[in-house]
């Protein structure tokens, strides 16, 4: 059997159609459309990933969460923000927010409702790139 440094130096010797032709074999999958770099990239962590072992499902349920660039935001937090001399307080909870006791399923609604226009609710309410824990 290879050893696993082998593999991935031969990798780095490989042209885009050695790598294409190596993607389908490890991944059993057609080939996306990405760089060489980025092919070389992705069949070197899956022949790691088979070597060594994946990532624990407490890892892959981080990455789930926060891989949709949404601010991840834990049940009991307040939002407040002013608007138009207006103090809007929303509290996260299980399946969505409240505020003014309705229940919405995303900020967005809120700011729509708020604002009469449609705007991104974690703009708006100053969570835009951030992560807020509570």
């Amino acid at each position: 059997m290879v050893k696993l440094k082998d593999q991935l130096a031969a990798l780095s010797k490989m042209q885009r159609q050695e790598l294409q032709m190596e993607w389908v074999r490890v991944y059993r999958q057609p080939t996306p459309k990405l760089s060489a770099d980025l092919l070389r990239l992705g069949i070197a962590y899956r022949l790691q990933e088979k070597a060594c072992g994946g990532l624990s499902r407490a890892s892959l349920a981080e990455l789930n969460e926060t891989s949709t660039g949404r601010p991840t935001i834990k049940p009991g937090t307040r939002l407040v923000r002013s608007w138009n001399g207006r103090t809007i307080s929303v509290e996260v909870i299980e399946d969505g927010f409240v505020c003014e006791d309705r229940h919405y399923p995303s900020l967005s609604a809120i700011a729509r409702e708020v604002t009469g226009s449609h705007w991104s609710g974690p703009r708006f309410f100053g969570l835009r790139g951030q992560v807020a824990n509570g």
